[in-house]
């Protein structure tokens, strides 16, 4: 079994200290990665208006924000100006590409997309996506190829425009194998490989779910494809995140690394998952709107398969 290991890069905190950890852990058990970046600016305090959606504040409680992004980074946008994540740790991002791992677009601005795009039109959503490409050339003098959404947020603009602006493959949903997306009937060509995994955030404070046995829950739920019936590229997309499994949780990381590796999995990136892929034999899926357990709001999923008329 492949599981692709998608790094989520939401702050300048995580950039600067979870990213460096994370290359020297997954180099230590040779596994790959693709790594997606926030380039903009670091407005994370601004998420405070979150705080009225429903199940919000249970999440913050249960995944200890405060000590996980630390009180600079909660003020960020508010009380302290967003620093540019883009420009500070221009260098930081490169050594990702150096060490040999992939690198592509998360979005520009962390918040502004994830609480901004629900609702937004075809031009707002289109500066914020070539603001992030035309700082991704900056940094990596080559074009991104591969796209994850911020808060897994997605609107119909969106998809159209990473159809134009050269996306080769995107994971930018959540569901149970790779497909390709239609969009109220729209169909569209760029494979999606959604994350198939809950993220620790999702986890820890469910149930009997704790810091100390989440990997071994995770690593029961990898046992078998996520979608028995899908035989063209079985495997599991999972999301970690550079503010925790970078930070605080990387020891929980690595028994993650190390569960995987004992059981025979593949640990790799998006750009090699999808390499093992045939676009012409992929489902054609809706995208839908909906909620995943343990996050808060509505986010882009994996809906049925799309059957046109004939």
């Amino acid at each position: 079994m492949k599981i692709a290991l998608k790094v989520d890069i939401d702050t300048y905190r995580g950039t600067r200290e979870g990213v460096p950890r994370l290359i020297d852990m997954l180099k230590k058990h040779g596994a790959g990665a693709t790594f997606l970046f926030s380039l903009g600016p670091d407005h994370t305090g601004r998420a405070i208006r979150r705080a009225f959606r429903p199940g919000f504040a249970k999440k913050v409680s249960r995944t200890s924000v405060l000590e996980n992004y630390g009180i600079k980074t909660l003020l960020y946008g508010t009380l302290l100006p967003g620093p540019d994540i883009g420009v500070a740790c221009a260098d930081i991002m490169r050594s990702v590409q150096e060490a040999g791992f992939e690198v592509g677009i998360h979005c520009w601005d962390h918040v502004r997309w994830q609480d901004g795009l629900a609702g937004a039109a075809e031009a707002w959503t289109r500066a914020e996506m070539e603001r992030a490409l035309e700082r991704f050339r900056e940094i990596f003098s080559v074009p991104a190829r591969v796209h994850g959404a911020a808060g897994w947020q997605m609107n119909i603009h969106a998809m159209r425009l990473a159809e134009r602006l050269g996306f080769s493959y995107a994971s930018d949903t959540r569901g149970v194998c790779p497909f390709i997306p239609v969009w109220n009937a729209e169909p569209f060509s760029i494979p999606q490989l959604p994350t198939t995994l809950p993220t620790l955030d999702e986890l820890i404070g469910i149930g009997d779910i704790t810091r100390e046995n989440v990997a071994a829950h995770l690593l029961k739920l990898t046992a078998a494809p996520p979608s028995p019936q899908f035989s063209v590229h079985p495997g599991h997309v999972y999301t970690l995140h550079a503010e925790l499994e970078g930070g605080n949780f990387l020891p929980v990381f690595e028994s993650l690394l190390e569960g995987w590796q004992a059981a025979g999995c593949q640990l790799t990136s998006l750009q090699k998952y999808a390499a093992g892929i045939n676009s012409k034999l992929l489902p054609r899926h809706e995208v839908v709107l909906g909620q995943v357990g343990g996050r808060s709001g509505t986010l882009a999923k994996q809906g049925p398969e799309f059957l046109a008329a004939t």
